[in-house]
């Protein structure tokens, strides 16, 4: 989804965990810029700008334009970024840089609406088994999410990829027969958690015990006796 957003950049001069250090200090954090047949570029960027379009309802499929001061401006798109392990803070950023004229992969949210009425009428339970679908087209086509109405499925009922509506120039990757969402009764539901939470011991720790416990109490047999 391309965004009408700029973001304001200042090229690095050197990198480094110094280098590194000294960003962060400044309140901004290091990033690169890299793709497009062109050298990559570090930079520095605002932490929070960036924040706010991984968390928007776009994420990481948001397109929006590098300012960086006296070198270039170009469309980018998140492609990694770390996070400091106890602060949860961001620390760096990958950006990539993108061609508007061919077409990417991503990764698409899928969102229910509606009540199941295999839930409300039958007390069935609802099952979202794919989050997001995989895509391929250009970067002006890329959908928020895609919207899957759910109010009309019963107990056993299913929702399918291939069942998505597309718009035209969008490719779906996503094999066209996996489930999106089903409506399955409780008994199914409870059996499929017991059935994932029961692990099989190699040996029964009871019967490893007494066996132990024998071995332990089998006197060594005496040096120079005959048997």
């Amino acid at each position: 989804m391309r965004l009408d957003t700029v973001v304001a950049a200042q090229p690095r001069a050197s990198r480094g965990k110094n280098e590194a250090r000294r960003t962060r200090r400044s309140g901004l954090i290091p990033a690169v810029v890299y793709g497009a047949f062109k050298d990559p570029v570090a930079i520095s960027v605002s932490p929070k700008t960036i924040g706010k379009i991984i968390h928007s309802k776009t994420g990481h499929n948001s397109i929006f334009d590098i300012d960086i001061e006296g070198v270039e401006r170009t469309p980018v798109m998140v492609a990694d970024e770390q996070y400091d392990p106890i602060k949860s803070t961001l620390m760096h950023i990958d950006l990539r840089r993108i061609d508007l004229t061919r077409k990417l992969r991503v990764a698409v949210p899928v969102h229910t609406t509606g009540e199941a009425k295999g839930v409300k009428q039958q007390g069935g339970v609802l099952d979202v088994v794919t989050r997001s679908i995989e895509i391929e087209c250009v970067p002006d086509d890329i959908p928020n999410h895609f919207e899957v109405d759910v109010t009309e499925l019963m107990i056993g009922d299913a929702i399918r990829v291939s069942e998505l509506p597309v718009k035209e120039g969008v490719r779906v990757l996503t094999h066209g027969e996996a489930v999106i969402v089903h409506v399955v009764g409780i008994k199914e539901e409870a059996v499929a958690v017991v059935e994932a939470a029961v692990v099989p011991a190699a040996v029964e720790p009871e019967v490893a015990a007494k066996k132990g416990k024998k071995e332990e109490e089998a006197p060594a047999p005496e040096k120079g006796k005959k048997k």
